[in-house]
């Protein structure tokens, strides 16, 4: 039987080679090369086009497939030229649905990433790149039947981009999905990768090493003999080598790092520098109740690499991810109440959140929701941020 038109037919394809000046043209161009999951029959609407848009559409605040159809249908006719449709045939709901649930997200984002890369001013929190690792489950696709999605990322400390992320499925877990998570990006000689417990693995920093990055992991429970040795550590006679105070929130806290390096009796590779961060936080309106959080880590870096100060911005620097990315996919779009749930529509709608959270970030934007309304008020607006002309 012959595919119907726009008809979605699984295919398994690897991630285009795009350069940077490939993908310095805008949006539209550095997705040209996406490969297309329907059959080459009866194709009206290219994938690039439907994807630009759909971002667009994010960028506008849109948050499920129902939304990005109806900006998709209300954009003037010269926002419709511009993006390569034809203002009296637009892409329908359903097939903006079947096509958002058959592409490969870890394509779209490496795609997506090289095209922020050609655009984003270089910027880094010292001398290296820093690069977060972190997790976050997609709690609305969850049924009675499955667990909700997992998705890995890999986030710039300094400018809030997702350079790479991964599905975590049912089978796997995110220490698996550590390296695959990396080797999407080309480059990681003299990268600092920071990770939390998790990650703190042999293999990894083995790996690492081999990749040329340095690293950073907190030690906590799940190693529990590497974490008993690092808190036997002489702490009481190191004195404090950097010392940071932040007010708000109602809140005060005060930080502070001591390094130690490492000789012997530490047993875990790689390893040249122990880091002891203790966090003293009080409430403004209780002055004299302190609370007192006390975390290990170590680090390949050693002492004339990195002093403490840029060591204590790269371990307060990995919550960015956090901050900048899964923050605001949960509070701004919603993400945990998403009903997107067949194919590989939840991770694709995570990568979409993700390459317009990137892209605004990229242009100096802090407050998403702010640019959602800013951006939902004139359709041009988005394509201009997307390079879309």
């Amino acid at each position: 039987m012959p595919a119907l038109p726009s008809s979605l037919i699984s295919s398994v394809s690897c991630a285009p080679a795009l350069t940077v000046s490939e993908a310095a043209g805008g949006l539209l161009a550095a997705l040209a090369d996406l490969p297309d999951p329907r059959a080459r029959r009866g194709v009206r609407h290219r994938l690039s086009v439907v994807v630009s848009a759909a971002v667009c559409a994010v960028v506008a605040g849109n948050r499920s497939y129902s939304a990005i159809a109806e900006w998709v249908a209300d954009v003037p006719a010269a926002t419709a030229f511009a993006l390569g449709m034809a203002p009296d045939r637009r892409p329908s709901e359903a097939m903006i649905r079947r096509l958002l649930q058959a592409i490969d997200p870890q394509v779209l984002t490496a795609a997506v990433s090289v095209w922020l890369a050609s655009r984003a001013t270089t910027g880094t929190s010292g001398p290296r790149r820093a690069i977060a690792v972190d997790g976050k489950t997609l709690r609305g696709s969850r049924t009675t039947d499955t667990a909700a999605r997992h998705v890995m990322a890999a986030c710039d400390q300094a400018v809030g981009v997702v350079l790479a992320s991964t599905d975590v499925n049912g089978k796997t877990n995110e220490i698996t999905r550590f390296q695959p998570l990396l080797d999407q990006i080309d480059d990681l000689r003299d990268t600092v990768i920071t990770a939390d417990a998790l990650h703190c693995q042999r293999e990894h920093v083995d790996y690492l090493a081999e990749r040329g990055a340095h690293w950073i992991l907190t030690v906590k429970g799940n190693q529990p003999s590497l974490h008993s040795q690092l808190s036997g550590l002489p702490w009481r006679a190191v004195p404090d080598a950097f010392r940071d105070t932040d007010r708000g929130h109602g809140r005060r806290e005060i930080r502070t790092v001591k390094t130690l390096t490492i000789s012997t009796g530490i047993d875990f590779p790689h390893a040249a520098q122990a880091l002891q961060i203790r966090r003293r936080r009080r409430r403004l309106d209780q002055p004299k109740r302190f609370t007192t959080e006390t975390i290990y880590a170590i680090t390949d870096l050693r002492v004339h690499q990195a002093k403490p100060a840029q060591l204590a911005a790269w371990i307060r620097g990995h919550w960015s991810i956090e901050n900048k990315i899964h923050w605001v996919r949960d509070v701004t779009y919603d993400e945990d109440r998403s009903q997107i749930r067949t194919g590989t529509g939840p991770e694709v709608m995570a990568a979409l959140r993700n390459a317009a959270i990137s892209a605004l970030r990229t242009a100096g934007i802090t407050n998403i929701a702010a640019a959602n309304r800013h951006h939902a008020r004139d359709s041009s607006r988005p394509l201009a941020l997307l390079g879309i002309t």
